[in-house]
């Protein structure tokens, strides 16, 4: 069994044999064990755009009612993965290593987790989708679908910042909630990262 946390409600990890969802309804911050879990913490507080939201609308950066550090908590203690934007001020606020663009897993912490940069475009997102992940517990990390993504594969953009693009861009513009969206293939990626995952206790007996 797997804990799939701060999960859409009827999205893509409600179904499936073997996956406990949380949903906000159940509040992913009260997980107590025993599965391993993948994390989908809320972002837009630590994304490159909470510093705008900051000043123009008051929401301070980094105050998500404790969502991302409960998660990261789970990761640690009961083995997993966590999901987060790339360049998430969340990295910096924990201590967490920032992993190279180029791919390849290095070292997150000195508690033995492990981060690196994916772009889901890679796995089916119409938008490039760049993310970070921080792996605990697991008993091997695979090779992911590294580098990056082509302009011209990629068919959608999420951002609807206009400084952010370059003169002239015309491709679309995905809504939050496309833009949120895991592509099915990378659930599975990132369920897959998951099972190969063990509590504290057990990685400290071993």
């Amino acid at each position: 069994m797997i804990a799939a946390l701060y999960v859409q409600k009827g999205g893509c990890y409600f179904g499936l044999d073997g996956v406990d969802p949380w949903d906000e309804a159940r509040d992913a911050r009260l997980y107590a064990g025993p599965w391993p879990v993948v994390a989908h913490p809320p972002c837009s507080r630590w994304c490159r755009l909470a510093g705008l939201v900051e000043a123009r609308w008051g929401h301070r950066r980094g105050d998500d009612g404790g969502c991302f550090v409960a998660a990261l908590a789970a990761v640690r203690r009961w083995g997993g993965v966590l999901e987060h934007p790339a360049y998430s001020d969340a990295w910096d606020a924990f201590g967490l290593n920032r992993p190279p663009t180029g791919g390849g897993w290095v070292n997150a912490d000195l508690l033995g987790g492990w981060t690196c940069y994916v772009e889901q475009a890679r796995y089916g997102h119409p938008a490039k989708k760049a993310t970070w992940l921080y792996v605990c517990g697991a008993k091997d990390l695979p090779s992911l679908r590294w580098g990056h993504v082509a302009d011209r594969d990629v068919t959608a953009l999420v951002s609807w910042c206009g400084n952010r693009v370059r003169s002239g861009e015309k491709r679309p513009r995905v809504g939050k909630d496309s833009a949120s969206k895991t592509p099915v293939p990378f659930r599975d990626l990132l369920l897959a990262i998951a099972g190969t995952c063990r509590p504290v206790e057990a990685r400290h007996a071993a």
